[in-house]
């Protein structure tokens, strides 16, 4: 009978508070001093009060977007640390974040939004799924740290050169700031609209992400003993890219290009769960709507003048905490 350490038994029940707590500051805070629970109660009994509109309108969507976005990168990361058996594997990092951009920009750019609005999503998860199933391709399934970073950072540059052209190219000044925020990304301004139209495509990648836990466990021990064991491994690589890509490019086409939550997060969660990647995917997807909807507390708190934009503040974290990891990695390797 495996004993299951007491901190990986509170850890799940430990993070669902975090998010609740962290998912009430988000429909708390903002510019407008508004009441909570006289706000929420206006609007459940179907007030048109100023406070009602505010929570339904602004701070409700921002809410369940930073909760949705933020585990879904964070669960990302973990499937795709655990498929490629490498640390440094995270959505923003290896170009799938800046691809699923890109997608979302084309489509912007096209027109296409217009005619069809779920063309937003659709565009960036394509992007997210081209992303992905190149990566795989470059990196393969032992690549090692410099092979990984090489393959993403040519994906994450190209995809960024094409979303420049696509700058460069655009006659609209107003394509131009909706570009840029795709670029910067950011939960400003979303309406219910674009939860709708982005939280089905979430759930379902986040579903066939942690429906893989068992077979990436499988593989932490090599690919002839998940084979042995009975487990597919083009199945579990198949679920794995195409559930990054459903998950990530629905979160890309509403909040933009968000990086480091699914390297921070995986990272410090895992030696919770005994460096096991099946049992990292859900803490991981708790702890990046953590992160994720902290940070967008904290832009909403920077005081007076222009909000800074989320995917600054997550860059902010990541960058050194990338820096600390690949020195680690180094000395380690040394």
């Amino acid at each position: 009978m495996t004993v299951i350490p007491l901190a990986e038994r509170l850890l799940l029940p430990g993070l669902s508070l975090l998010v609740a707590l962290l998912f009430l500051g988000s429909l708390a805070v903002g510019p407008s001093a508004v009441s909570l629970p006289q706000a929420a109660a206006d609007w459940w009994r179907g007030g048109d009060s100023t406070a009602a509109v505010i929570f339904a309108e602004i701070r409700l969507p921002r809410a369940i977007l930073g909760l949705a976005v933020g585990a879904v990168l964070g669960l990302s990361g973990a499937a795709l640390q655990g498929l490629l058996r490498n640390p440094l594997a995270e959505p923003g990092l290896v170009g799938v974040s800046a691809s699923a951009a890109l997608g979302a920009v084309i489509t912007f750019y096209s027109g296409l939004t217009l005619a069809f609005p779920l063309a937003l999503p659709l565009g960036g998860m394509a992007g997210a799924l081209l992303a992905t199933g190149v990566l795989y391709l470059l990196a393969g399934r032992d690549a090692g740290v410099l092979t990984l970073i090489l393959a993403g950072v040519a994906v994450s540059s190209l995809a960024a050169a094409l979303t420049s052209l696509a700058l460069s190219l655009s006659p609209n000044p107003f394509a131009l700031t909706e570009i840029v925020f795709w670029m910067l990304g950011s939960l400003a301004d979303r309406s219910l609209e674009h939860v709708l139209l982005a939280t089905p495509f979430m759930l379902l990648g986040a579903a066939l992400l942690l429906s893989v836990g068992r077979g990436l466990d499988a593989l932490s021990l090599g690919e002839d003993t998940a084979r042995s064991l009975g487990f597919s491994v083009s199945r579990v690589g198949a679920l794995v890219i195409v559930g990054t890509a459903l998950a990530v490019g629905a979160a890309v086409a509403v909040a933009g290009a968000i990086g480091f939550i699914g390297l921070i997060v995986p990272h410090l969660l895992r030696p919770l769960v005994a460096h096991q990647p099946g049992r990292l995917l859900a803490p991981s997807a708790l702890g990046g709507a953590a992160l994720a909807l902290a940070a967008d507390i904290a832009v909403r708190l920077g005081g007076p003048g222009p909000e800074l934009k989320l995917g600054v503040v997550t860059a902010l974290l990541g960058a050194p905490f990338f820096l600390a990891l690949v020195l680690r990695l180094r000395r380690s390797v040394a």
